[in-house]
């Protein structure tokens, strides 16, 4: 068997070569597994990365996944998030950056119904993006709250990321959201004050609606208040049943298909093509999430029984620095990878290796998973990857360039730093809830 030293750096190097040349990424990780299984142990030896395969797949929490996009993918089709906009929108106030902080509030209540960043993202770039322009806010402000405000899908239970990142560090998922929740929630009050701030100082980036919008009967203000009714029971029956211990994360995700279902047919919305199509939107998604997951343990089996994943872990812990160093260091990987790589790519190669690492460092694994979903929605809006930059821009009116995305998201990623900090700084931020909670 080859020096392990060397075999990983030649792993290292046929990546950046097939990503540099265009391959995805799925098919990367697949085609250096299978030549590196051939390699190291001959033909008969493929049949590891089948078992290793089923053995992934053979899993009821995975389950959970086609459930909640195909939720997303029902409520995306509705005029749910529409009408919830234009409900609080209406009770936002003569305030200067007042529309701003609702839109940032109307993500969390989406994200927290979806739980797919992607969906949020659209969601939110059709409904809040047209009502920002129109009323004169600042095109980077507005495009910026946008993609933050779609990103904290990754971060607000019910997150995919964090599903997969529990089935891939072997802990409880429920735990996972229950720690999450309110890092989530900390993420969201930033943002809403540096919006409030940012248009206080100068109203010219977030003027205040007409008066004659927000002259409206009391009686009509409250009547379109029943239209955050339906986000809200979605998000109950999802995490609700959760938190107390009333079903399993899988259970839970089928609850919330049946509850967006059943709501959208007393919105009288409920038709064949709407169902039609959000389950081919559900099995594409799909069909992209299981062919990384499939590549990606291909090339992790095969480095795990060459005894890789032990000398990785080993080399890390070997390090000349305090647990806290390494801890920064598995961060910055995990941010730098944030630029290129997708976040269930840079899950699937990295976990393995870095949650062993932390938890013999004496970190809790849970609270790490927090920390992992920073650092997923940090890559969410760091260029050149950055989905958040393309989901907009393939909604957004012409005038809004891809560059002046960009030049929107840096604020917005100082922000997301200083939220990673505080939770750092901070651990029971995250662990506090999960203790109170029994979990």
């Amino acid at each position: 068997m080859s020096d392990l030293g060397t075999v990983s750096l030649l792993i290292i190097a046929a990546m950046v070569l097939l990503l540099l040349a265009g391959v995805p990424f799925a098919f990367v990780t697949g085609v250096i597994g299978v030549v590196l299984c051939l390699w190291q142990f001959g033909p008969d030896s493929l049949s590891l990365l089948g078992s290793r395969a089923y053995s992934f797949l053979d899993s009821f929490t995975l389950v959970s996944v086609p459930l909640f996009i195909l939720m997303a993918s029902l409520l995306e089709r509705s005029g749910v998030a529409r009408e919830l906009y234009q409900a609080l929108y209406v009770w936002s106030g003569r305030v200067a950056g007042g529309v701003g902080v609702i839109s940032i509030g109307v993500a969390v209540v989406i994200g927290a119904a979806i739980g797919v960043s992607g969906g949020e993202m659209v969601l939110l770039g059709l409904v809040a993006l047209p009502q920002l322009l129109r009323l004169g806010y600042d095109e980077k402000l507005s495009c910026g709250l946008i993609c933050a405000g779609g990103a904290l899908g990754t971060l607000i239970p019910p997150s995919l990321v964090l599903v997969f990142y529990g089935m891939t560090a072997n802990v409880s998922v429920a735990d996972l959201f229950t720690a999450s929740a309110l890092p989530g929630l900390m993420l969201a009050a930033i943002y809403a004050l540096y919006v409030f701030v940012r248009c206080q100082i100068n109203p010219a980036l977030g003027p205040p609606p007409p008066e004659e919008e927000l002259m409206r009967p009391l009686a009509e203000k409250l009547a379109l208040l029943s239209s955050v009714a339906l986000p809200v029971a979605v998000a109950f029956c999802v995490l609700g049943s959760i938190y107390l211990g009333l079903a399993s994360v899988t259970e839970s995700a089928a609850l919330g298909v049946a509850g967006t279902l059943v709501a959208i047919a007393l919105r009288r919305e409920l038709s064949v093509t709407l169902v039609r199509d959000a389950l081919r939107q559900t099995a594409s998604a799909c069909g992209t999430v299981l062919w990384l997951v499939l590549g990606t343990n291909a090339l992790i089996g095969v480095y795990n029984v060459m005894g890789g994943i032990s000398y990785a872990t080993q080399l890390l812990q070997g390090l000349p620095l305090e647990p806290f160093g390494v801890l920064m260091l598995m961060l910055a990987i995990w941010i730098a990878l944030g630029f290129f790589i997708d976040w269930i790519g840079i899950l699937l190669l990295t976990a393995p290796i870095f949650v062993p690492t932390a938890t013999a460092l004496g970190f809790d694994a849970i609270w790490f998973g927090t920390l992992f979903n920073f650092c997923m929605m940090i890559g969410y809006l760091t260029p050149p990857f950055a989905p958040a930059a393309f989901f907009l821009k393939g909604i957004a009116p012409p005038q809004i360039t891809l560059e002046k995305i960009y030049g929107s998201l840096w604020p917005f990623i100082a922000l997301q730093l200083i939220g990673l900090a505080l939770v750092i700084a901070f651990p029971q931020i995250a662990t506090w809830l999960p203790t109170v909670l029994g979990n």
